[in-house]
């Protein structure tokens, strides 16, 4: 059983930084694809960003793109999020989560059913 922890979560303030982790424990990380959702108070959990093993082919949500990166360290077992120019929108729990599903798009990506298992989440606030 794979085990996902995430990390790097805190208050910041707009226009800060913040970089969270996701490492893997259990049995060997092998997933070959890697998601980042969040889900912000009252809101439905939302995809943020996808990475897959062999080629780091990635996928964003519109509203991070350009501003988030997804990366993976294959031997560490651990995939990041960095998150630049942060929003008060952005405030959220941010979950990381293996995808299972049988088709590495955007279509599929989006669908938060097709990851497991997931991690606890990490919370990000951004206030001034």
């Amino acid at each position: 059983q794979v085990q996902l922890v995430e990390s790097g979560g805190g208050l910041v303030q707009p226009g800060d930084s913040l970089r969270l982790s996701c490492a893997a424990s259990g049995r060997t990380f092998d997933a070959n694809v890697m998601g980042w959702f969040r889900q912000a108070p009252g809101k439905e959990r939302e995809f943020v960003a996808s990475i897959r093993r062999n080629d780091a082919y990635t996928f964003y949500a519109n509203s991070v793109k350009g501003r988030f990166t997804i990366s993976r360290d294959n031997a560490q077992n651990t995939v990041y999020l960095q998150m630049n120019s942060l929003e008060l929108e952005y405030t959220a729990v941010y979950y990381c989560a293996a995808f299972i599903g049988s088709a590495y798009t955007r279509a599929y990506v989006n669908n938060g059913r097709l990851y497991d298992p997931w991690g606890q989440g990490t919370q990000v606030t951004v206030s001034s």
